[in-house]
């Protein structure tokens, strides 16, 4: 039997992992600067949060997700995505006050696989509940972005439109909906179908992307509040040094956004991989999913996109491979890397008796930038410590290794 990973999901491997433990280190470092917490939800929830929260009307909902009826007889379905499993356990913890937190872990969908959309991703994000200022719209778009541009990713800015909220948005409904009426015959059965549930979704078809390309745009018909709130976030976005541009066309693939929506763009990729992630406000999810009101904000990031994105080289796990020149000295050298490893100095070593040429070897392998040579200069209190990358060589105190090599 020839087993495979299903289709659509990926094993990662070094060296590519090198560059996902970077960058998830990075991200946890981002997330906490700006304060968000670590949250953890289930990997499957309830099939209703989903459908109540998601939208219906949704192509996540009415094709892609995972679910499945447990031996209780209950349907459950693996998270598509991470907002409404945080919002749930918001409520289900009391639904009361500001509560900023970070989450990072796999989703699913069941795609049709490609570079950057598989069915099992890896996903980041954020989110802000608690308040309704447009200074958490700012930030949510900042720490992601500051994220991004670290990672790699040429060219970014963010997208960025205005949704409306329960105030403006039912006129605004009515006008696309009218709008796409009277171009029903031009529409794809898709669009046609969902114009009725939700007409914003016909926005973000790709198939009717040059039909709809003149239809009314959210951000022209926001009342007062809406559009102060908006022009807050760009002024915020502004002084902060974060580029973006209005883009009126942008509705996001998820029906709880209400007011600012974004996505991050590399401007230097193609166009059918540069979004590399989004959000926006939500402040009636919590609402429908039985809660009491609750003002959110929020942004996903996948992974899996990102690093797809980036320019960045794999970088080294190691800062340094020991060697053992005379295994007579085996459990001297074992007892240096111990204590190199105590110090915060990233170090390996093989477990078994190789050549000295073997060991450079795996040392190479490893990405090593130097080696630290373990022989008989023990007896004089010293190790031999080569650069990999200059062939430079130098004698160096045994018990000044550790500064040494963080200090290089």
């Amino acid at each position: 039997m020839n087993l495979r990973a299903p289709k659509g999901t990926d094993d990662i491997l070094p060296p590519a992992s090198r560059t996902w433990r970077q960058v998830l280190r990075a991200w946890e470092d981002w997330a906490e600067r700006f304060g968000y917490d670590l949250i953890q939800t289930p990997v499957f929830e309830q099939t209703e949060l989903f459908a109540r929260g998601v939208g219906e009307s949704t192509e996540v909902v009415q094709k892609q997700m995972y679910t499945f009826e447990d031996r209780g007889g209950r349907s459950l379905t693996l998270r598509p995505e991470g907002t409404a499993g945080v919002v749930r356990a918001y409520l289900e913890n009391g639904g009361t006050g500001e509560m900023k937190v970070a989450y990072s872990g796999p989703m699913f969908r069941y795609e049709r696989p490609q570079a950057g959309r598989r069915r099992q991703f890896y996903q980041v994000g954020v989110e802000y509940l608690g308040v309704a200022s447009p200074e958490a719209d700012a930030e949510v778009i900042e720490v992601g972005y500051r994220f991004i541009v670290e990672a790699g990713v040429p060219g970014l800015e963010v997208a960025l439109n205005s949704l409306g909220d329960a105030t403006c948005r039912p006129h605004y409904l009515r006008e696309l909906r009218g709008w796409l009426e009277e171009r029903r015959d031009a529409l794809c059965d898709d669009s046609r179908a969902t114009m009725e549930l939700n007409p914003m979704r016909v926005l973000d078809c790709k198939v009717c992307r040059d039909v709809v390309a003149g239809a009314p745009a959210p951000v022209d018909s926001l009342c007062g509040p809406c559009q102060q709130h908006f022009e807050a976030v760009k002024n915020r976005l502004r002084q902060n040094g974060i580029p973006f541009i209005e883009d009126p066309r942008l509705v996001r693939g998820l029906d709880y956004y209400t007011r600012t929506a974004f996505e991050y763009i590399g401007t230097e990729l193609d166009a059918a991989q540069n979004a590399v992630g989004g959000g926006g406000r939500y402040d009636g999810l919590a609402e429908s999913l039985g809660g009491s009101p609750a003002p959110g904000v929020g942004l996903a990031l996948g992974i899996d996109r990102v690093l797809l994105a980036s320019s960045a080289d794999p970088p080294s796990v190691l800062d340094a491979f020991v060697v053992i020149a005379n295994e007579a000295r085996r459990d001297v050298a074992m007892g240096l890397v111990s204590d190199l490893r105590q110090e915060g100095v990233r170090v390996d070593v093989l477990a078994d008796d190789r050549s000295m040429k073997a060991q450079f070897r795996a040392a190479d392998r490893r990405g090593a930038p130097a080696v630290v040579i373990v022989g008989d200069e023990w007896d004089d209190g010293v190790v031999a410590i080569k650069d990999l990358r200059s062939g430079d060589q130098e004698t160096v105190k045994i018990g000044e290794v550790a500064a040494w090599l963080v200090g290089r």
